[in-house]
């Protein structure tokens, strides 16, 4: 066979999308042959969203880092202030 005729011959991915028969995956198979023993339950496509919590806004969070920041500081100067030299 010549190099002309290898590549007349190669494998076209065309060719195989396009056929009338495709044989299902491994997995596939595997969840075929379980369900029809055990069909699934039913199942919605989504869950309905739980509650929720009203968002806090930008200025109360900062508002608590910055308390925390300032708490901290506090509490080291007086830790510092309190410790013998």
């Amino acid at each position: 066979m010549s190099q002309q005729d290898n590549e007349e011959q190669e494998f076209d991915f065309r060719w195989a999308a396009e056929a009338e028969h495709r044989e299902p995956s491994a997995r596939a198979r595997m969840l075929a042959a379980r369900w029809r023993e055990n069909p699934p339950d039913p199942a919605p496509f989504r869950a309905d969203p739980g509650p929720v919590a009203p968002r806090r806004s930008s200025w109360v969070s900062t508002a608590i880092v910055l308390g925390c920041v300032a708490a901290v500081i506090v509490l080291l100067g007086y830790i510092q202030t309190r410790s013998p030299y």
